[in-house]
């Protein structure tokens, strides 16, 4: 498994969900369709969402 760190490329917003589609080796559309999913049937996750995107670090490369 990989880093939990957001890329610089591939991102659409913040890049949280292409860190953790990368940190599971998963697919990021697989990532992408569950939060948008989730946003529309709990809303809670908009905050989760933002909470991650200042808690994962930010590629320096």
């Amino acid at each position: 498994m990989a880093e939990l760190i957001r890329p610089r490329n591939g991102r659409v917003i913040a890049g949280v969900c292409v860190a953790i589609a990368n940190r599971f080796d998963m697919s990021v559309a697989v990532i992408r369709a569950l939060m948008v999913i989730s946003v529309l049937f709990f809303g809670l996750s908009i905050w989760l969402y933002l909470i991650l995107w200042l808690v994962i670090p930010l590629d320096r490369r």
